[in-house]
């Protein structure tokens, strides 16, 4: 299939051949699901901690005791119902990474970079032009794209410029091709991304025929 190249003022420039593979695959909703959550879960420290009536300091003498005094029997005031006292089923320290093989990874790419291309939410741009690295010139360029939308901007590395204007911009972010995920996809309605990038996403993710079960040829 063939997508149109627009220049940095959106005017149509040109056209690229790129691959069906992953730019024209059907859509796979439980896979890019299963790969989402997963990539959710590893962002998960999984720090956070509480001390069980075991671990916090004091209460190993019983308050008063059992019978006489009018008041409720207690055995210790480091307790659940105690202020000061340990937390019941609080959280502990635990890894909550999930493995997800290499092969349901790039599925789930392929899936949401053919969505966009189906919806005409992806952009293919001949190269950035920035006059400066500053915020003020991303801006225009975002606007003669029509971007109102949250955006992905994709370049072949990381470049410095591009990173800086778009820094300060909400809604906006910048990735190399090799860094493109499938939260980064679902997060951002609109992805622009430079024919060189766009070459190099074929290198790493078109080169393989991904059969992934289960597929929604309906591309909804």
């Amino acid at each position: 299939m063939k997508l149109p190249v627009i220049n940095s003022s959106g005017e149509t420039v040109d056209a690229i051949e790129v691959s069906d593979s992953l730019f024209d695959a059907p859509m796979n909703r439980a896979l890019v699901h299963q790969v989402a959550m997963s990539h959710m879960a590893n962002a998960r420290q999984g720090t956070s901690s509480t001390k069980t009536r075991g671990m916090v300091s004091g209460g190993g003498i019983k308050p008063w005791k059992q019978k006489g005094t009018g008041r409720a029997r207690q055995g210790s005031i480091r307790s659940p119902q105690w202020r000061g006292g340990g937390i019941v089923f609080g959280p502990h320290p635990r890894d909550y990474s999930q493995r997800i093989p290499k092969k349901m990874n790039r599925g789930a790419i392929r899936c949401l970079l053919s969505q966009k291309v189906r919806e005409e939410k992806l952009l293919v741009v001949n190269e950035l032009q920035l006059g400066e690295a500053k915020t003020k010139e991303m801006t225009k360029v975002l606007a003669s794209l029509g971007i109102t939308t949250p955006a992905l901007i994709v370049t072949v590395s990381s470049q410095a410029d591009v990173i800086r204007a778009a820094h300060n911009i909400g809604r906006v972010k910048t990735l190399p091709a090799p860094q493109i995920n499938t939260v980064d996809l679902l997060h951002h309605d609109r992805v622009i991304i430079t024919a060189e990038a766009v070459r190099r996403a074929e290198e790493l993710w078109a080169l393989e025929d991904i059969n992934v079960a289960g597929s929604d040829q309906r591309g909804g």
